[in-house]
């Protein structure tokens, strides 16, 4: 025997407009009600009859076949009988039951459909309906007992049940409605829902009440996708923040979330959060996670379209979780928009799945679940290749530097590294100051030691050649370290010559000299990487920090920038090598320390030439320090990998031509082309 279900879709809707198109759970209702019937075995086809479009082409997609339902049985007064019979008549194959479904029962069990078929089929009823037991009393607007004599109110054990009619759906004998004319007729039975399924959708409210229900009535869903990219707050974090009496942040995450991350890590999926504020916080959760993120972002969707590209993914295989409206854009490019429970009324309604675990109480794990169990059972996958092309960086927030910001889209902060090279000669230094401002430079730094502490006790005897003569390394180091005097000359010559002035001082004695020299910023030397003393020192100054990142790892980064935080700090690729080789300069970590610290990068050059430092500032390197002398064969052991004052000057100009020809990224017809374009170009068709 042949079963037909009918979907009755009309366009019009009174009470919620274009009803029928309402996403829940990430899927139209036309399209749930299709689904349903399509996974139920008993039912041979699937017929939606609608007068709209858009409805059609959903319900098609779906799986049903469409038939058009002509204006007079699409206005608010026809029945749904009405919509099934003209269905029946255009039939070619007249089935034996048909299956009134409505769009407005979100929740229809494909067991129940089947169950109630089987009732019409055996003969046991001629109409099934889906129905809710009930041993609620009902009451007139009179006041009058409806299904209960009100003087005798036994209890719910001992009452027999009354059903409510759901909505769902009405299984029928094809010959007995066509005869009848109306849904019920002959013998009558119900077929019991459970009340998660007995929401029907007939206002906004009750459209709302069924989105916040289909993450826990819908069976979950393994999502297949080849990349996972979240938002930070409301997704990894449950949207609230923390704030101390110094004003800094800090918010609650789960560590099953962890896990879960550390798990489709292994399974080869890509991750990355994408967050519209700059906020240490979240470049530290990053970090713990080990995933790429970008910050400071005011247009995600063109961002992720962008990432899309350069990884060569197919959006229609990629999930983005979001919770508020400036995630829509991205989530509308995805073929996953996913979306926690608590997320904007809107954000809910554009989701293809709404999680029931909230952001910051294990809403990515059970993501991350969702993902994996889409996905074979494999091994860890290794990790992909180096990729050539460029990627995408983090937005990081400028850092102000005395009257300078430093970061993206802002001039290359040059920095003109003296430090030793003025061999404890003050007027040595000042002709340094003097070459940086007439090159172009913004700063100078120099070096800041107390000998005493800084040089190891077996080294202070050793004798060392200098062009001072014959004296031991202490007393080298001694004569040529610079004191209050020299620096108050140096501060007052810097100020002439409208350049900033720092130093990096080696110890904590020396980080309160600089202090009290009241200098725009302090410079962490390579070595000090490691020092957290000095680093928690440093910190505690407030003032905005530049951390050179030579010989260290990642994990020693990681530590430095844990107890600097990254408010006000400024990375600087670096080698520690004198003078650089081009196969040690290593440029792509400018891009690494971007992605991973999501603040402001730059370079720190100890290469002979101008090329390195130079491509530095192609891959987004916001400030260049370059050692700097006034002839590479003096005596020292930092002037030959130092630049001469015409090569210093080169390097600035060669930057600022850099900084103009990169652009602003779009792509556009210049006037200079215009010429040559009605000149040389031929159109054709």
């Amino acid at each position: 025997m042949r079963v037909l279900a009918v979907v009755p879709a009309r366009g019009g809707s009174v009470g919620v407009p274009l009803k029928n198109l309402a996403a829940v759970g990430g899927t139209p209702l036309v399209a749930r009600a299709v689904k349903a019937c399509v996974r139920a075995e008993l039912i041979d086809e699937v017929v939606v009859s609608t007068d709209h479009a858009e409805i059609a082409a959903v319900a098609r997609e779906a799986g049903a076949t469409v038939i058009h339902r002509p204006e007079e049985l699409s206005d608010a007064t026809a029945s749904s009988e009405s919509a099934v019979l003209h269905v029946l008549d255009h039939m070619s194959d007249s089935p034996d039951v048909v299956v009134l479904v409505q769009c407005t029962s979100a929740f229809i069990d494909p067991a129940d459909l089947d169950t109630a078929i089987v009732k019409v089929l055996d003969g046991t009823a001629d109409v099934v309906f889906s129905g809710l037991r009930t041993h609620e009393f009902l009451w007139s607007a009179a006041g009058a007992g409806v299904n209960h004599d009100p003087s005798f109110r036994p209890r719910r054990q001992d009452r027999e049940p009354h059903f409510r009619e759901t909505g769902a759906f009405y299984v029928m004998r094809a010959e007995g409605l066509r005869e009848h004319g109306h849904r019920f007729f002959g013998a009558v039975a119900v077929q019991a829902v459970p009340s998660r399924h007995a929401v029907e959708v007939d206002t906004a409210e009750d459209l709302e009440i069924v989105r916040a229900l289909a993450p826990f009535v819908d069976r979950p869903e393994p999502i297949d996708v080849d990349a996972v990219i979240t938002d930070f707050d409301g997704v990894h974090t449950d949207d609230r923040a923390y704030v101390d009496q110094d004003g800094r942040e800090m918010v609650a995450v789960s560590r099953s979330d962890g896990m879960g991350v550390a798990l489709l890590r292994r399974s080869g999926v890509k991750l990355m959060i994408m967050s519209t504020e700059h906020n240490p916080v979240v470049a530290a959760r990053a970090r713990k996670l080990g995933v790429p993120v970008l910050q400071g972002l005011t247009d995600k969707r063109t961002v992720l379209r962008d990432w899309l590209t350069i990884e060569g993914l197919d959006p229609a295989r990629v999930a983005y979780i979001g919770n508020d409206v400036n995630d829509l854009g991205p989530m509308s490019d995805v073929g996953w928009p996913v979306t926690v429970p608590d997320a904007h009324p809107r954000v809910r309604a554009a989701a293809r799945t709404v999680l029931t675990r909230p952001g910051g109480a294990g809403a990515v794990r059970e993501l991350c679940d969702r993902v994996l169990a889409a996905r074979p059972e494999t091994e860890a996958v290794p990790a992909p290749a180096p990729r050539a092309e460029l990627r995408l960086t983090p937005v990081a927030r400028p850092v102000q530097i005395g009257d300078a910001l430093v970061g993206a889209g802002r001039p290359v902060y040059v920095i003109g590294e003296i430090g030793i090279n003025h061999n404890g000669d003050l007027d040595i230094a000042r002709r340094l100051i003097d070459v940086a401002a007439e090159a172009g430079c913004q700063a100078v730094k120099f070096q800041k030691r107390t000998p005493e502490i800084c040089v190891p006790p077996e080294q202070r005897d050793q004798i060392r050649q200098t062009p001072w003569g014959e004296m031991t390394y202490m007393e080298y180091k001694l004569r040529t370290e610079f004191g209050l005097d020299e620096y108050t000359e140096i501060a007052a010559h810097c100020r002439e010559r409208g350049l900033h002035w720092f130093a990096s001082p080696w110890d904590v004695p020396s980080v309160d000299f600089l202090e009290s020299m009241d200098v725009v910023t302090h410079k962490i030397a390579s070595a000090g990487v490691t020092d957290l003393e000095l680093l928690r020192a440093l910190a505690a100054t407030g003032k905005p920090l530049i951390l050179s990142t030579g010989m260290s790892t990642l994990e020693e980064i990681d530590r430095a920038v844990e107890i600097l935080g990254t408010s006000k700090l400024v990375l600087m690729h670096a080698t520690s090598t004198y003078p650089l080789p081009p196969e040690e300069a290593n440029l792509r970590t400018i891009v690494t320390l971007q992605e991973r610290y999501g603040v402001p990068v730059g370079y720190s050059g100890h290469e002979r030439g101008l090329q390195i430092s130079l491509a530095a500032v192609t891959l987004g390197a916001v400030t260049v320090e370059r050692h700097i002398t006034l002839d590479r064969t003096m005596w020292g052991s930092d002037h030959a990998a130092s630049l001469e004052p015409a090569g210093l000057e080169h390097l600035v100009r060669d930057i600022r031509i850099i900084e103009t020809a990169l652009g602003d990224g779009v792509k556009r017809v210049f006037p200079g082309e215009e010429a040559p374009k009605s000149r040389l170009r031929r159109v054709t068709v």
